[in-house]
């Protein structure tokens, strides 16, 4: 996905009060400012209560397909739009305690509100996405891809962050 897709669908979920987080390489790359490599999809997290919005402003835009993939769950699917848009949707809910909630009610993942505070830039359009200590904790937990090898050491280096042993 290239940046102007990018930039254009976080502008229509704005517009329709969903408040995206951007995620994965797209937020590796917000934060770093400048785009440092390709991008096959958008992952987003997206508050659950706003579903609703997100689908017809995607729908709007085309994205409007379940694109079957290993994993999936309801609170983690991608949505497409047949040719080049993808998007990697993490649905969360906030807790009373201000913590967000990311799962199933029997193991799911309980994390601060701030590992989705980061602030960065997709072609020069301002946007919230993951902290970078998170962002580089998400990469981890799993065999290093090519792409977690390229993202996770240029976050470590701008932002003082130890590299994870899995990197070194």
């Amino acid at each position: 996905m290239d940046a102007e897709s990018v930039t254009a669908l976080l502008d229509v979920l704005n517009d329709r009060g969903v408040d995206p987080g951007v995620g994965g390489g797209w937020a590796d790359d917000a934060l770093l400012g400048e785009q440092t490599r390709e991008h096959a999809d958008l992952d987003l997290w997206v508050p659950a209560a706003c579903l609703e919005q997100l689908f017809v402003a995607f729908a709007e835009r085309g994205v409007d397909r379940v694109l079957p993939w290993p994993g999936d769950r309801p609170w983690n699917f991608v949505l497409h739009d047949g040719m080049r848009l993808r998007v990697d949707l993490h649905l969360y809910e906030a807790l009373p305690d201000g913590s967000l909630h990311y799962g199933s009610v029997i193991n799911g993942l309980v994390f601060p509100a701030g590992a989705l505070g980061g602030q960065g830039a997709i072609a020069g359009s301002a946007t919230r996405c993951e902290a970078a200590e998170w962002a580089v904790r998400w990469h981890t937990g799993y065999p290093p891809r090519a792409v977690d090898r390229h993202d996770v050491p240029l976050l470590c280096e701008r932002f003082g962050i130890e590299l994870p042993d899995a990197f070194g």
